[in-house]
């Protein structure tokens, strides 16, 4: 069924501002043809309605004047009685067969009109040519008299009337795109401003409010519900960083306690789970001081000392990270918040595969990408993107004995926008993970 509908709707445009266009369009063009239909019937009417006035008024004239003429006289006054829509010829004429339309049926009557009803008429059109009409009458004295009828259409066409007619239809393509444009141009913005709309990411300008009343309710209303986002995302974050706060003083007490306690097996298993749970606040704390940023200020650092010393401090503990490549050059940004983003990426990965591998990469556009990769399980395609989020572990891939709290991505990606920047996660060839983040 969606098939048949669709081939249904083959001609018609994918595009709102195509359908707008052609809609606008057809119908200007369309009362733009009736209007010159029009006028061109009523110039026919008019032409018509004077050809046949001046043939009835001229022509009784004519046939009175030749009829009163002695024989000898006729032949030099033809040319003189004769117009530009008819010619007076003495004898038979050319041969021709009866007449039987409208328009013969027409000429006939303004023919009989004119010669007063007095002389028997004949109407017979010429074959050969579809325009013209003879009438063969006999005068008074029996002599045949014929009026070679041709009939005027419509006025000619002036010669530059074809050369308006394309400036115009050039002007309605104009003026039909211009008024598309202008009525499709907001809304094309306001799918633009959602389409990147990200509460997250701090210093994004609102939706321009000029413009026509519609479109300018229409920005007001779109900053308005940004802002509500904002700020509904910040409120969740301080109450997340209240609570992480405000639990740090009872599990204090708990852990106090639990030493004081004598050993036992169970002592072991308070203190391990207290222990997960001041790490949980911990790390809830963390990711409501990432989402605010912090006030670490901008300075130019060596890739090369920088990443050596993480992978430095890592060695230093037995872990195994190492740097591939070349690293060289130096980079704008802020030191703290993009270790904190690494150091995030090479625990998950010395967690999840027992080794991390850090690359640097030079990107056209002068974007530097630092990349964490590792040899672990992976991620399912499907569940890159939700990775991200808070508190989202990956039950399927990701086992629940190596501890962690599903906030280390978000925390870093929080940190990545602080520094103007992005993070990206994509499986590598041949297994593993790679968690990438990019600095301009």
């Amino acid at each position: 069924m969606t098939d048949g509908g669709t081939s249904r709707r083959g001609w018609w445009p994918n595009t709102l501002r195509s359908r707008f266009f052609l809609i606008l369009f057809a119908g200007l063009a369309i009362a733009y043809g009736l209007s010159f239909s029009i006028l061109f019937l009523e110039r026919y009417m008019s032409a018509k309605a004077v050809m046949l006035g001046t043939l009835e008024s001229d022509l009784a004239t004519s046939i009175a004047i030749v009829d009163r003429l002695p024989a000898g006289e006729r032949p030099e006054w033809l040319d003189r009685l004769s117009r530009g829509n008819y010619r007076l010829v003495l004898g038979p004429g050319l041969p021709g067969v009866p007449d039987m339309s409208g328009r013969g049926a027409e000429i006939a009557e303004r023919i009989e009109e004119a010669a007063g009803h007095r002389f028997p008429l004949r109407i017979e059109a010429i074959p050969g040519d579809g325009k013209r009409l003879q009438g063969h009458l006999t005068l008074s004295d029996g002599a045949p008299l014929t009026i070679d009828v041709t009939p005027t259409g419509v006025m000619p066409i002036a010669e530059w009337l074809p050369y308006v007619f394309a400036v115009q239809m050039a002007l309605l393509v104009l003026c039909t795109w211009f008024a598309v444009r202008q009525a499709i141009r907001p809304l094309g913005e306001l799918a633009a401003a959602a389409d990147a709309l990200d509460p997250n990411k701090k210093g994004q300008l609102p939706m321009s409010e000029a413009g026509p009343s519609e479109v300018a309710y229409a920005a007001r209303a779109f900053n308005a519900m940004r802002d509500r986002i904002a700020h509904y995302l910040e409120e969740r974050v301080q109450i997340l960083a209240a609570i992480s706060h405000d639990l740090q003083t009872p599990i204090t007490r708990m852990r106090l306690r639990a030493d004081m306690a004598d050993d036992s097996p169970e002592k072991d298993k308070l203190v391990s789970d207290l222990r997960e749970i001041e790490r949980l606040v911990q790390d809830g704390i963390a990711y409501a001081r990432s989402s605010h940023g912090n006030g670490e200020k901008i300075s130019r650092i060596d890739l090369s000392s920088f990443i050596d010393s993480i992978a430095y401090d890592y060695q230093d503990t037995g872990k195994a990270v190492s740097v591939i490549g070349i690293v060289q050059g130096t980079a704008s940004t802020k030191p703290h918040a993009l270790r904190r983003i690494l150091t995030n990426f090479i625990d998950n990965a010395i967690k999840f595969a027992g080794a991390a591998e850090i690359s640097v990469e030079r990107k056209g556009d002068g974007a530097i990408a630092i990349t964490v990769f590792d040899r672990g399980p992976g991620i399912p395609e499907h569940m890159l993107e939700a990775a991200m989020q808070p508190f989202f572990r990956l039950e399927q891939s990701r086992n629940r004995e190596t501890g962690g709290t599903g906030l280390g991505l978000a925390i870093a990606q929080q940190l990545a926008g602080a520094i103007g920047g992005s993070v990206r996660l994509y499986n590598r060839k041949g297994g593993g993970l790679a968690a990438e983040v990019i600095i301009r």
